[in-house]
């Protein structure tokens, strides 16, 4: 008997490659559309289809804007903005709490409360040059691990910590980084306070590549770190008992998701201040458009977060030209409408 033929699929040399899914691939144009936009407009206006094709009809001062100043910026804040969403996405999903967010619930606060003590101690310590520029991610890293790990340490501590006792421990965690930054201005110098003012609403001003580099590399591991994990937390939204019957490790995949989420926002901290709500608002608009499941939410909220990023950055510096507004007040004028929406939403 002759075998019939296999399926032009079991034929393609690179079958064990999934396909891209049609909605992730919208997602990035998106997201491209909007780096296109942000690299493009502005007080000096660059063309990017010349810069590509032509570039002996670009001046040198446009070649200079868009390599020195605009590039990075704008891949700084979609990395960030990447970085955060995917952070507020694995957070709902480990907690299993629709309100979990990185500024929320503290972990935002616990990083920047970390960055300022090195900004205020940094002298003191004397780091040779060559670490500095990992000086301030290791310090916001450090704070968000530990606000991170004892936010679970307390939400699992009977059970599934519910709302309620979720935002109450995010507004005791809040307070107190508020203490400690408050302490930590009131003993800075006047150079200080002026490094201290970035970190209070959230900026991607005066973006350089050797500054951003770091938090780039470090945003970028984390997202290769948490990605893995969409089907283990899938099934940890069962319950713990449940998802360890399953054959997952649950104990090693919250701490997975914990340091992974600590690199991911203390790194964008680090470099951009607190930027609120795009953890919370972005994986919604992910599940809303296409479903809950992690495979899809996690990359999904990655690509819409650098897309609501780019476009608050955006925003930020043509609002109101020639000043520049802080990132975190768009984002939170996004969010916290948003955030009163769920809140009402959950309640019925």
């Amino acid at each position: 008997m002759n075998e019939l033929p296999l399926p032009w699929r079991q034929l393609w040399p690179l079958r064990a490659i999934p396909l891209p899914e049609p909605r992730l691939l919208a997602l990035a144009a998106l997201m491209l559309l909007a780096a296109a936009t942000g690299v493009s407009v502005g007080a000096v206006p660059v063309p990017v289809l010349d810069l590509l094709l032509d570039r002996s009809t670009v001046t040198p001062l446009q070649a200079m804007v868009f390599s020195e100043l605009r590039l990075p910026r704008v891949v700084l804040a979609g990395m960030v903005g990447a970085g955060l969403a995917l952070a507020g996405a694995c957070l709902q999903g480990l907690f299993r709490n629709p309100l979990a967010e990185p500024q929320l619930i503290g972990v935002s606060s616990g990083a920047a409360l970390g960055a300022i003590a090195m900004i205020v101690f940094g002298e003191a310590l004397a780091l040779p040059e060559a670490l500095s520029p990992y000086s301030l991610p290791a310090a916001a890293i450090l704070g968000a691990v530990t606000v991170t790990g004892a936010l679970y340490a307390f939400a699992s501590r009977r059970g599934q910590g519910g709302v309620t006792t979720l935002l109450l421990v995010g507004i005791a965690v809040n307070a107190l980084a508020g203490v400690g930054i408050g302490l930590f201005t009131w003993l800075a110098n006047d150079g200080e306070l002026r490094s201290l003012t970035f970190w209070s609403m959230g900026s991607f001003g005066g973006t350089q590549w050797r500054t951003a580099l770091p938090a780039m590399a470090l945003i970028a591991l984390a997202t290769a770190y948490l990605l893995p994990a969409a089907r283990r937390l899938d099934l940890l939204q069962l319950g713990e008992l449940e998802a360890a019957r399953l054959g997952v490790c649950v104990v090693a995949l919250k701490r997975r998701l914990v340091f992974g989420v600590a690199v991911a926002v203390g790194a964008g901290v680090a470099v951009a201040g607190i930027i609120g709500f795009v953890g919370l608002v972005v994986p919604h608009i992910a599940r809303l458009l296409g479903g809950v499941h992690h495979r899809y939410v996690l990359p999904a909220s990655a690509l819409l977060g650098a897309t609501l990023a780019i476009t608050a950055d955006l925003g930020a510096r043509t609002l109101v030209v020639p000043a520049e507004m802080p990132v975190g007040l768009i984002t939170s004028a996004i969010g916290a409408p948003f955030f009163l929406w769920l809140v009402l939403r959950l309640r019925r």
